[in-house]
């Protein structure tokens, strides 16, 4: 089983640049070991720590992390049922998703 630093950290490779067209924005991760994100002129890096100035930022266990960047569980059901939590721009957050393609990370 992965990390989910590990999982965050790779998440460049799974870049689809032209899924985020102009894209900009920093996407901080709150794990155990935070990540941040950040996306600009059709590029992705990931950083650990934390982003000076994030503009979404997503709390969620490493455990329920794995299980979203590796399909065995929904977005929208982390969400809902409280296991992905959501402050800032609730747009980029779903953005976030057309962008990355996680089955690359499996």
């Amino acid at each position: 089983m992965q990390d989910a630093r590990e999982l965050l950290t790779r998440l460049p490779l799974c870049f689809k640049p032209e899924a985020a067209g102009d894209l900009s924005m920093t996407a901080q991760y709150l794990t155990r070991h935070p990540v941040y994100i950040t996306i600009e002129n059709g590029h992705c890096s990931a950083h650990e720590g934390l982003a000076s100035a994030p503009d979404v930022t997503l709390r969620v266990r490493d455990d329920h992390l794995i299980k979203l960047m590796t399909g065995r569980m929904r977005g929208i059901t982390a969400f809902l049922t409280g296991r992905l939590k959501v402050e800032g721009n609730y747009m980029l957050a779903q953005k976030l998703q057309q962008v990355f393609d996680t089955s690359r990370l499996r």
